[in-house]
């Protein structure tokens, strides 16, 4: 593996949540952001936690954490096709829209999920 690396892509990205809070990041990620949800394997679905699909085969895992703290400054950043149409629906659902302009020629914001994890949105390129 000299000088090349072996990585091809990325899977999925996990962020935290407490036991009990499937049901609101239900509403929140496939609700609000239209993510359909995945079904996790036997073994790992008694672990509690929920899944979703990005498209391109990417995942977002939301894991089950004993001592859940919100992650305020690491996120994932997903891209979507019309970043307007989803501020407008985090508004609507009562979440807070965090504009950001500090990437010239990017259109995002930041907003936190229902347990207070910052996730970022940005317009499709």
């Amino acid at each position: 593996m000299t000088g090349r690396t072996a990585v091809r892509g990325l899977h999925h990205v996990q962020i935290a949540c407490p036991a009990g809070s499937e049901d609101r990041l239900r509403a929140f990620y496939s609700g609000v952001l239209g993510l359909r949800e995945l079904p996790k394997p036997a073994a790992l679905a008694a672990r509690g936690g929920c899944w979703f699909a990005l498209g391109g085969g990417q995942e977002l895992h939301c894991g089950v954490e004993a001592d859940f703290r919100p992650a305020r400054k690491a996120h994932p950043c997903l891209l979507v096709d019309d970043v307007e149409a989803v501020a407008d629906a985090v508004r609507s659902a009562g979440g807070e829209v965090r504009w950001d302009d500090a990437i010239p020629g990017v259109r995002r914001f930041h907003t936190d999920d229902p347990v207070g994890n910052r996730l970022e949105l940005q317009q499709a390129g």
